[in-house]
């Protein structure tokens, strides 16, 4: 009877001990959905749950060029976008019982419990989602972490309710961070493979699931060993759930960790500078667009997509022709400065004091300078810190350099580097297809495209040119007297006659238009714009998008003005696009995040030159790389005889053999060297010199525009052409149906034209 009533109670207690610990789940449980242990996410959290999502910047040919972002480079994908063996390679690394339960798996809670976790944790993916988007971090204090442990439970819960299977993967890929701003899966096959995701090999999508366990441990970079290991018990695991078989599993896990690793940063990566400016136009462009409710789009959390006209294989070369000419130009201005030669290197063509001033003023603009401006220190204090050894990481062409010198020093140093600013854009769209501001973002932040203006030379005689024959109607045939002449006074209010001279004060007699263009003859470009008047031919240069002062006087015929890359490379282009002006485009639809198009691009366009006049300016320009200064596009190697066309490097190995038209230019003392080059369907323009005027090469020879503007150009173009996915253009220009100026030399009604224009003695009915 007593052993019957034992019984009784030990199955008494048992009830109680089972409805007891039902209860308690269900009171635990409870509490945490009455927000009892902590706040929990309502309905409209769980519909919607809040992840910073980085803005994409798309090129033209859908390569994602770089990201906005703050601390997220966040950029959802969708599930059919996850390659099936990487879910399979998830579910059975992470959770086996993933479509059998409804958010916690019990059978795994049972064993993580009894055996105190040694065989493998609780959590399943719709917990660790939860922990990512709602609880956070593991609290270190064992109640806080048993609280965020059943607040998971009850969120999982809510998940499974309200998403789908699919969804809930799609979700915790797309926000785990797999660390280096991989911050998704998306970010994550980029900088760690550089590919997309759907491209990923079992192989890389094993790697990354490994990874999940803890990133910061399983760093591919730090550690690839225990990576690799990590990575083949994920192989196990998908053999031992059947995804793969056994033989599969044995070669596989023989395979190296292979990386190809792409770091994504605001100062890394392809279009940098491009990048920088695009910052600068959607912060504008935000300001002027709010959303309907008032509020403005965050270019750094709200996941746009901003679709450039940027084409990534056009920007990839002209990166890679400025990187590849531009060392070696550095190299022969390094040997031309070295102390033996030039005591105040890198300037030249100055006195001392003036160089005080350039570095002084060099500091002031410094962010060192900056800095300590904003912390209150006085001029003094901060002068004097200039001159204190600082280790510090410094720019070279072969690789960045740890080392110790003073901010002075540093600063002179970085004076010795020639910059570059090239701009490529086809003239019929605008839109922009190559941006490079300069030879290295993270060291020269200075963008040569569009916020340097500097001295243009004779790349602005073409306005000159054009100009003439609008008014005028000259043919390249016609000739003018190649002498010494003089702009008077009177006719432009100055004191003084302008008086040019040509280079090396040379001069022939007579030469056609087309002879004076290609090779920048002062007196005719002076006589031109003495005809027309200085005026029409700035008025020109505005109306083809030129916003940067031209001053009303003459020697804006030589190129005195200082404008940008930018601004000349939309000018030129509407040669190209018989006469029609169409401003640059950089952006041609920007989407939320949801899709939606929230900014379609419009055309600028303004009809500035007859396509008669246009086409006739082409043929000058052609005439520039046919015979005149941009002649060595049809040469290989350097022509000995001549010191201008001396080989520096390696000679110039082009050979173009396509029309082309293009102008050289060169500013006094070689500080700045241009060439503006065009195919009916490119056009492209490259500046090269010092940061300052002072510094710059002694000679012609190397510090002329065909020596180091050219090459970048031609090396552009030639891995333009060299890649058949492109259709960059080598036939001629498009002639005018009706032309009525004479464009054949040879011809005897050429000639017949050039003798009735020229021979006559009086001059003045023709404009002359």
């Amino acid at each position: 009877m007593a052993n019957k009533q034992s019984y009784r109670k030990f199955v008494r207690y048992l009830w109680f001990a089972f409805w007891g610990s039902i209860l308690f789940v269900v009171a635990i449980f409870s509490a945490a959905s009455l927000e009892l242990l902590g706040p929990m996410p309502d309905f409209r959290q769980l519909e919607n749950p809040k992840t910073n999502l980085a803005t994409q910047i798309i090129s033209a040919d859908d390569t994602v060029l770089g990201k906005f972002y703050f601390n997220d480079n966040r950029t959802p994908i969708g599930y059919n976008e996850i390659p099936e063996h990487m879910v399979n390679a998830l579910i059975a690394t992470e959770d086996e019982r993933f479509y059998a339960h409804s958010g916690i798996d019990f059978k795994g809670t049972a064993r993580a419990v009894f055996y105190l976790g040694k065989k493998g944790g609780a959590s399943t993916i719709t917990q660790q989602l939860a922990r990512q988007l709602f609880t956070g971090v593991r609290s270190s204090n064992v109640l806080e972490a048993i609280s965020q442990k059943i607040k998971e439970w009850v969120i999982a819960i809510r998940l499974e309710r309200r998403y789908t299977k699919k969804e809930i993967i799609t979700m915790y890929l797309n926000i785990y961070d797999f660390n280096y701003s991989a911050d998704g899966l998306r970010s994550a096959s980029s900088i760690y493979f550089s590919k997309r995701p759907q491209e990923l090999s079992l192989s890389e999508s094993a790697m990354l699931v490994g990874m999940l366990k803890n990133s910061s441990l399983y760093n591919p970079l730090r550690r690839p060993g225990m990576v690799r290991t990590r990575r083949n018990i994920v192989y196990q695991q998908m053999l031992r759930n059947a995804f793969i078989t056994k033989e599969e599993r044995d070669s596989l896990v023989a395979l190296p960790i292979a990386l190809d690793f792409n770091p994504q940063s605001h100062r890394e990566g392809i279009a940098t500078y491009f990048r920088a400016y695009l910052q600068q136009f959607m912060r504008t462009w935000i300001r002027n667009n709010p959303k309907e409710d008032g509020t403005y789009y965050n270019l750094y959390l709200d996941g746009l997509r901003i679709y450039t006209t940027i084409d990534s294989r056009m920007q990839a070369y002209a990166e890679n022709a400025v990187a590849e000419h531009m060392p070696n130009l550095q190299g022969e201005f390094f040997r031309q400065n070295l102390p033996q030669y030039n005591e105040i290197a890198p300037f030249l063509d100055v006195e001392q004091d003036e160089v005080d001033v350039i570095m002084e003023q060099a500091k002031r603009r410094s962010e060192r300078w900056r800095k300590m401006k904003e912390q209150g220190l006085d001029e003094e204090t901060i002068m004097a810190s200039f001159d204190k050894p600082t280790p510090m990481d410094v720019f070279s062409w072969d690789g960045d350099i740890d080392t110790v010198m003073t901010p002075t020093d540093s600063i002179r140093y970085y004076k010795h580097f020639l910059r570059a600013g090239m701009m490529s854009m086809e003239p019929q769209t605008g839109h922009v297809k190559a941006w490079v501001g300069g030879i290295n973002y993270r060291h020269f932040q200075f963008d040569h495209v569009v916020q340097g203006k500097r001295q243009i030379g004779s790349t602005f005689k073409p306005f000159v040119y054009a100009t003439a024959i609008d008014q005028l109607k000259l043919s390249p045939c016609d000739s003018l007297p190649d002498g010494y002449y003089c702009v008077e006074p009177a006719k432009f209010g100055a004191h003084d006659a302008w008086c040019p001279k040509n280079s090396g004060d040379r001069y022939i007699g007579k030469r056609t238009l087309k002879n004076a263009l290609a090779n920048s003859v002062n007196t005719i470009s002076a006589r031109l714009i003495d005809k027309v008047g200085p005026r029409p031919v700035a008025n020109l240069a505005r109306n083809l998008g030129v916003s940067s002062p031209i001053p009303n006087v003459p020697a804006i015929a030589l190129g005195t003005p200082d404008l940008s890359v930018y601004e000349m490379v939309g000018a030129y282009s509407a040669f190209a696009n018989k006469g029609v002006y169409v401003a640059p485009v950089v952006v041609t639809r920007i989407e939320d995040k949801n899709g939606t198009v929230i900014f379609q691009a419009a055309p600028v366009t303004k009809d500035v030159l007859s396509e008669e006049s246009a086409y006739v300016t082409l043929k000058l320009l052609e005439g520039v790389t046919e015979a005149g200064s941009g002649v060595r596009l049809r040469h290989r190697g350097a022509d000995k005889t001549n010191p201008i066309f001396r080989d520096i490097v390696t000679g110039y190995p082009y050979e173009f053999d396509n029309p082309i038209a293009g102008k050289t230019g060169t500013t006094q003392n070689q500080s700045d060297g241009w060439f503006i080059g065009m195919v009916p369907n490119l056009a492209t323009g490259v500046w090269v010199g010092g940061e300052d005027r002072s510094i710059h090469f002694e000679t012609i020879a190397y510090g002329q525009g065909a020596t180091m503007a050219l090459p970048i150009w031609a090396t552009f173009m030639k891995q333009a052409y060299a890649d058949s996915t492109l259709t960059v253009s080598k036939e001629g220009f498009t002639a005018p149906n009706l032309l009525t100026i004479p464009l054949d030399c040879d011809s005897l009604s050429a000639l017949q034209q050039q003798k009735s224009f020229f021979e006559k003695e009086d001059l003045s009915e023709l404009g002359f």
